[in-house]
């Protein structure tokens, strides 16, 4: 088993043109400072330079220099936003326009590009750097159907997955050639937003190796999800890991959808952790049971506690929820060192025996 790493901070929500939050190095020194052992970069101009990362290994090297004066190391890149403009209905178009550079805002088809560009190049980037996994978004062609009404037509579903599937498959080659997993964080708002929508999205590219999971349990709090469950299910396709918190508290008024409330008075809602109703200790268990080899990242976002205060508990609370695994069964003390014939023997059969189908081994299936 591993250890999971951490604690990390997911840099986005901090983000600002004032000093600690202006540059990578001030983050880090701040981000140091709280107890964070690494941050995850989003990728925007403010923090990183992508073409010249994908390009430049002195690049990389200096910008890892840089947070290693702190103490602190990258956990993951992200390209969040980027890859929300992989698939915009157009419903969406002026609503997501402002994730884009300025030169293809209200070009759709010139922005897709240059958002299918941005991610393969933060995959060239992430192997510079040494990473092993990426955080990005899936986007979105069928969220306006989310709910069947009005009835949708019979296919449309088909697609428009068959063609995200043909969006994300050369950038998933890409990961491939790199050796770097693209975790995408499961989202609403993205066509894979929970298990079954990720398991589709599995068919039209082929079962790709590189087609990751981002578990963030918030999102599935909101959903009414079983975000304990989901870990048993999917466990060998979580790469990347978001310690956000949530809570779900439906009244007479208002339920999953919100009623098109504000955060604050939504009956789902996004909280700092600890705040909230996800249960931390079980998934920090299942995920050392699963042997995730990724990073513990505090993404905050929170409808109701200042950012600061947030990032400033986030890291003793990520860390005393990992565990430190077990070299070594607790029982192992007892063991007896039994063999082959000594088990034959406990069980009343002739030792010398040796005819017959072989014992299965632990783990195996019979």
């Amino acid at each position: 088993m591993k250890t999971i790493k951490g604690p990390g901070i997911f840099l986005a929500q901090f983000l600002s043109d004032q000093p600690p939050f202006d540059t990578l190095d001030h983050l880090a020194e701040w981000a140091s400072g709280l107890g964070y052992a690494a941050v995850q970069i989003p990728c925007t101009p403010q923090l990183i330079d992508l073409e010249t990362a994908a390009e430049s290994q002195a690049y990389c090297d200096d910008l890892r220099a840089t947070l290693d004066r702190h103490g602190i190391v990258v956990s993951e890149l992200s390209t969040h936003l980027q890859g929300q403009l992989v698939a915009v209905h157009p419903a969406y178009d002026r609503l997501f326009d402002g994730f884009a550079a300025a030169h293809v805002r209200g070009k759709p088809a010139e922005r897709q590009r240059w958002a299918t560009e941005q991610v393969k190049l933060a995959a060239q980037a992430s192997r510079r750097l040494g990473l092993d996994a990426h955080a990005t978004f899936s986007g979105a062609l069928a969220w306006p159907y989310v709910y069947p009404w009005p009835q949708r037509p019979a296919g449309l579903i088909d697609e428009a997955f068959a063609e995200l599937g043909k969006r994300w498959r050369p950038i998933l080659d890409v990961f491939e050639d790199c050796g770097v997993d693209c975790a995408f964080e499961l989202h609403p708002g993205e066509d894979l937003h929970d298990g079954v929508t990720f398991e589709r999205f599995l068919d039209v590219v082929d079962q790709h190796s590189r087609a990751r999971i981002l578990y963030d349990p918030s999102h599935f709090v909101l959903q009414q999800l079983d975000y304990l469950a989901f870990l048993d299910l999917y466990h060998e396709r979580i790469s990347c890991f978001h310690v956000k918190d949530a809570e779900f508290r439906p009244n007479g008024r208002s339920g999953v959808y919100g009623g098109y409330q504000t955060w604050v008075d939504r009956p789902g809602r996004f909280r700092s952790p600890g705040d909230g109703q996800v249960n931390f200790g079980a998934i920090f268990a299942k995920l050392a049971q699963y042997d995730f080899r990724g990073w513990a990242v505090l993404e905050w976002e929170c409808a109701l506690k200042h950012p600061e205060d947030g990032a400033r508990e986030g890291a003793p609370f990520i860390r005393d929820h990992i565990i430190r695994v077990t070299p070594h069964a607790f029982d192992d003390f007892a063991a007896s060192g039994t063999d082959h014939a000594t088990n034959r023997a406990l069980l009343g059969l002739d030792p010398q025996t040796v005819d017959g189908p072989r014992p299965v081994k632990s783990g195996e299936f019979g």
